[in-house]
């Protein structure tokens, strides 16, 4: 396998990083790509007032996620464990070891790939691994990399060296974004997801107030909750969400907030979902208590009532989103509808269900209880109380 290490502080990672990274596997056709944040970086001091190791480390995971390739990324935090500076030459001898026999290729910009020759233990990088630069401007082009380039290749023989153009080159670093985010700006240059994750942590001097987020910054905010693989979906929710507010005469902001947050604890544990549950008070039957699928509406409502500062009508429109129940409020049957049939959905009676959310919102309802109820039969599933209640009033009455 070809096996790219990209190394660095990502204090914060930024989109001039995902371009770097797929402009990389693309150029040397990588089988993986291998993100590593820097424990003590030897060639800088970490700025005042950066986020823990910890927070890098989860800000570098969220971006690492959003090129939705996850068999072919990961982030290893192998320098995040190590006492002392991150030595890249020691990076490079776990990576050799841990991958013996495949085609190491280490990514770095342009002022790491001029100040090379300087590292510690240069002769064991190149050894170990090839090299490909990248620029990080406009002006870091051939007439930059040629020089070090035949630099190094006659200074270390038997050198792999690439140098590459970044196409759609994102012109910032990571230093301007520490200046422009306390701010409140620099959103433009950051993964959603990656913004989202600094203003729920508030790091780098921002102050954001998730119970009063702008519905923009709701969005960043609940897509760091989540894997990227689900944007899709959130977005498509919240759009028919939407559009169906219109066409029923609900709140149509209501209704965008409900679906952005809808399935902001998807990827907790049960254990996790249980911990807030208690937390806030909510209260569970058995089988909730033993279903991840269910138990993602009560964990999701409680932060979205509690940390986000949704109202009622929210709060009950997530409680009840995936179950239904009997006597669903406007909101409550509008969310259930979004999310059953946004435009990503593809099954067999999807078309019905969209002919009827527009022209019959109960019928919709009754029709989505009933695919619920025959899903569970034929996988011999226990049958959720409410989802039974919601057949019954909405299908089987045929109201």
């Amino acid at each position: 396998m070809k096996i790219g290490i990209y190394g660095g502080s990502f204090n914060p990672p930024h989109l001039g990083h995902l371009a770097a990274a797929r402009a990389a596997m693309a150029a040397l056709e990588l089988d993986r790509l291998v993100f590593i944040p820097a424990g003590d970086p030897p060639h800088k001091e970490l700025a005042p007032g950066s986020p823990s190791r910890a927070q890098r480390l989860e800000m570098t995971r969220i971006a690492a996620d959003q090129l939705l390739l996850p068999a072919r990324t990961e982030v290893w935090d192998t320098e995040l464990h190590r006492e002392g500076k991150s030595y890249t030459a020691d990076t490079l001898e776990e990576a050799a070891a841990r991958w013996p026999g495949d085609e190491l290729w280490l990514l770095m910009g342009t002022d790491m790939f001029l100040t090379l020759h300087r590292w510690a233990a240069p002769e064991k990088v190149l050894a170990l691994a090839g090299v490909c630069a990248f620029g990080r401007t406009e002006d870091d082009g051939e007439a930059v990399f040629a020089p070090q380039r035949d630099f190094l290749c006659k200074t270390y023989p038997g050198a792999r060296l690439a140098t590459i153009t970044v196409p759609g080159l994102v012109n910032v670093s990571s230093t301007r974004l520490r200046e422009l985010l306390p701010r409140g700006e620099g959103r433009e240059f950051l993964p959603e997801a990656v913004y989202g994750c600094i203003l729920r942590e508030k790091l780098y001097g921002t102050c954001a107030d998730l119970g009063r987020l702008s519905l923009d910054e709701l969005r960043c905010v609940s897509y760091s909750m989540v894997y990227a693989k689900r944007l899709a979906h959130i977005r498509g929710c919240e759009e028919e969400a939407a559009r169906l507010a219109k066409r029923w005469g609900a709140d149509e902001e209501r209704m965008r907030r409900a679906a952005i947050l809808h399935d902001c604890t998807k990827y907790l544990t049960l254990q996790e979902h249980l911990d807030i549950c208690a937390q806030y008070g909510i209260a569970l039957c058995p089988l909730e208590r033993a279903t991840d699928k269910l138990l993602h509406a009560k964990s999701g409502a409680a932060l979205a009532r509690h940390v986000f500062g949704a109202d009622e009508k929210v709060y009950e429109a997530i409680l009840y989103h995936t179950t239904a129940r009997a006597g669903m409020s406007l909101e409550e049957k509008i969310l259930y509808i979004a999310d059953y049939m946004e435009p990503n959905r593809a099954f067999p009676e999807v078309g019905e269900l969209r002919r009827l959310a527009y022209c019959d919102l109960d019928g919709a309802v009754g029709l989505g209880a009933s695919l619920a109820v025959q899903e569970m039969t034929q996988r011999d599933k226990e049958l959720h109380h409410d989802t039974k209640d919601a057949y019954d009033e909405y299908y089987r009455k045929g109201t």
